[in-house]
């Protein structure tokens, strides 16, 4: 793996919020808006203008509040991965796209969260806004990543570590901060022996894999926010790196199940089938992935061209 590529996985390493599949019957450290369930929603149904429209409203609600911007950040960042992935190696992926005018409103709005959660820190500590702190630099890593600005990229990455940890210094009991913590051991852990000593020179904390597994487990078990994501990246990662591809389909799984109308999830679910060479299970998700109905005609036309690929690789299996 080349610092590149780890520099992406850094910005991959935290985006973002989830609606868990159900709600965990426990006590949250995170004070969420009532319309927090229905954006998210919104945003995993890929109803990305939708999403994009309430969350606004929320920030319109909550000027003060880093939810809303973070929340917005994330309806733009599916569209964003929708038009930036290609099919390489058996799967779809987000992995490099040119820098863009667009990318200004999305870099404005994870700034915006930033300043409003530091800002509330300064006035008063509180592992909430530690956590949203740190979700804001992952936000800014990850788009980084993608355009390949990896000097940015390790910097947000390692800035939003020390808010994780810190938020978990405060309150052990926000597991939502497993997500980025999880990831960070993760991928750190993934990285090349040459990796390793650039990561050294640039200063980059290590990590345990083993460690990361544990963590991200942990997050879809408890966490609040970050219960889905996390089921995410973990069913990617196994799929990326592991080869684990039965685990890694039922992880997987469940999110297909709960948003069949997200063309992204029943990609990857038919690339793990594929994988497992399960034709016509593969088949089948392809061939829904291609007849959902996608708002934003760019994003629909990525979606189409990915499809056929996939099914394309599939016949020459």
């Amino acid at each position: 793996m080349s610092l590149l590529q780890i520099a992406r996985c850094f910005g991959l390493a935290g985006p973002l919020l989830l609606a868990p599949l159900s709600l965990p019957a426990r006590a949250s450290s995170l004070t969420l808006p009532p319309e927090t369930p229905v954006i998210l929603d919104k945003i995993y149904s890929f109803d990305l203008p939708g999403a994009i429209a309430a969350a606004q409203h929320m920030e319109q609600e909550r000027p003060n509040h880093p939810l809303g911007y973070l929340l917005e950040t994330e309806a733009l960042w599916w569209r964003i991965w929708c038009t930036s992935a290609d099919f390489r190696y058996g799967m779809s992926d987000a992995r490099r796209r040119p820098k863009l005018e667009s990318d200004r409103h999305y870099f404005e709005l994870a700034v915006k969260a930033l300043s409003l959660a530091e800002a509330q820190n300064k006035q008063g500590e509180s592992a909430e806004m530690q956590f949203y702190a740190g979700m804001a630099e992952a936000a800014l890593a990850r788009l980084y990543g993608l355009r390949g600005e990896n000097r940015n990229t390790a910097r947000s990455g390692v800035r939003g570590r020390e808010h994780f940890l810190r938020a978990k210094t405060l309150d052990a009991d926000l597991v939502d901060a497993d997500l980025g913590l999880g990831l960070y051991n993760y991928y750190v852990d993934t990285l090349s022996s040459l990796a390793r000593i650039l990561r050294f020179f640039m200063g980059i904390p290590g990590g345990s894999k083993q460690d990361g597994v544990r963590l991200l487990e942990q997050a879809i078990v408890q966490g609040v926010l970050t219960s889905n994501v996390a089921r995410f990246y973990l069913a990617l990662n196994l799929h990326r790196y592991e080869q684990q591809y039965e685990k890694a389909l039922s992880v997987l799984g469940p999110l297909a199940e709960k948003y069949p109308a997200n063309p992204l999830f029943q990609l990857a679910r038919g690339d793990l089938y594929a994988k497992l060479g399960r034709k016509q299970q593969a088949l089948a998700c392809y061939h829904a992935a291609n007849a959902l109905p996608v708002q934003d005609a760019e994003c629909q036309s990525h979606i189409h061209e990915l499809a056929r690929v996939s099914i394309a690789a599939l016949g020459s299996q």
